[in-house]
């Protein structure tokens, strides 16, 4: 199955399932940038459009760039997002045309080198890079309980795909300027909220005898900590970004 197909049948529970991004994460993304409503931004493996309102909630034109087909289908419309059938290695986007190119948890699903390219090929002389990630903090009890339930069920190693997609992203030497910044988030969820979650990941099982044992599990442990019918996840959001110099290297 290619990564352009991992997502297959999991659209909805992405969009119920996963959680968003803290103000201070955005911040960090526009900061320096000028004028957000002047910012012409390009969000690579946009999935469900998460991220890519949020950009357009600050006053930025978004192009959404995404392979998947079901995942584009099953975003919820915005007057500034529009959505373009690419990947990101190919975005099909104009040469220094882009002032701002996020990847928010998706960077690792990408050919690195590839993906790089295509990013300094589309931004525009001091523009900017960033790759975005929600990972959980597990000094939290819940949200270790439900790490451990990941690790023992995971069908593939995509949680150390992330970290060193984050750590080629930051090495890259076509950054002028890098920055590293890490934000404390939170998500709030009943028992359908952590188990569409726990659907929407590609590297767990989502049919079948295990997807069944893993489900009750996650019942069971929501059962453990729920407090007023709700848990929380705490997680850290890590923003890496990568800004190209004023001559575009």
């Amino acid at each position: 199955m290619s990564f352009t197909e991992r997502f297959a049948g999991r659209a909805s529970d992405y969009a119920a399932g996963r959680p968003s991004y803290p103000a201070a994460a955005i911040d960090a993304l526009f900061t320096g940038l000028g004028d957000e409503r002047d910012v012409l931004a390009a969000d690579l493996g946009a999935g469900t459009g998460i991220s890519s309102r949020l950009l357009a909630e600050r006053g930025a034109h978004v192009l959404a760039v995404e392979p998947n087909q079901a995942m584009r289908e099953a975003a919820e419309p915005h007057p500034r997002v529009e959505w373009i059938a690419g990947s990101a290695e190919r975005t099909g986007l104009d040469e220094a045309s882009i002032d701002l190119v996020t990847a928010f948890q998706a960077f690792h699903w990408f050919d690195h080198a590839k993906a790089l390219r295509e990013i300094v090929r589309i931004l525009r002389p001091g523009g900017r890079a960033a790759a975005v990630y929600n990972e959980r903090d597990e000094t939290d009890p819940f949200t270790a309980a439900y790490g451990d339930l990941v690790r023992a069920y995971q069908t593939d190693e995509t949680e150390r795909r992330r970290a060193d997609g984050l750590a080629a992203f930051a090495a890259f030497e076509g950054w002028h300027v890098r920055r590293r910044v890490e934000v404390r988030n939170e998500q709030r969820q009943d028992v359908d909220g952590v188990l569409a979650r726990t659907r929407s990941s590609s590297y767990l099982p989502k049919t079948g005898s295990k997807a069944d044992e893993l489900h009750a599990a996650v019942r069971a442990l929501f059962a453990q900590h729920a407090h007023d019918g709700r848990v929380v996840m705490t997680m850290r959001t890590i923003v890496v970004t990568g800004d190209v110099g004023a001559d575009g290297g």
